[in-house]
């Protein structure tokens, strides 16, 4: 699968809305078959900061992905919320779903 994890600092001014101004983003990728996952989180630390942990079935994958109009429409509509470009981590791993992390084992509940 192509992992990747991507961090956005979003203008102060937008960071509350940022869930709704990605919303049809979202919704659009995430509906693609083959997305495995895209999900946002809001940092803990900075407000204004946002993760994405998205990933892709294969490159194929990945590939529709950035040739899709909902991505085009993105890059069109979500830098003018944005402080600074994004950074991102792409990696290709060799799993299609999220292991176990054993170091934190609750017994009985998987």
């Amino acid at each position: 699968m192509i992992f990747i994890t991507a961090k956005f600092r979003v203008l102060p001014e937008h960071a509350d809305r940022w869930p709704e101004i990605t919303g049809e983003f979202t919704r659009a990728t995430r509906a693609e078959p083959g997305c495995l996952w895209f999900d946002w989180s809001r940092s803990v630390d900075d407000p204004s900061e946002y993760v994405l942990v998205e990933a892709f079935r294969d490159a194929d994958a990945g590939a529709e992905h950035v040739r899709s109009e909902h991505f085009k429409q993105a890059q069109r509509t979500l830098p003018p919320h944005l402080a600074e470009t994004p950074r991102i981590v792409n990696a290709t791993i060799l799993q299609d779903d999220w292991s176990l992390l054993g170091e934190m084992e609750v017994p009985g509940r998987g």
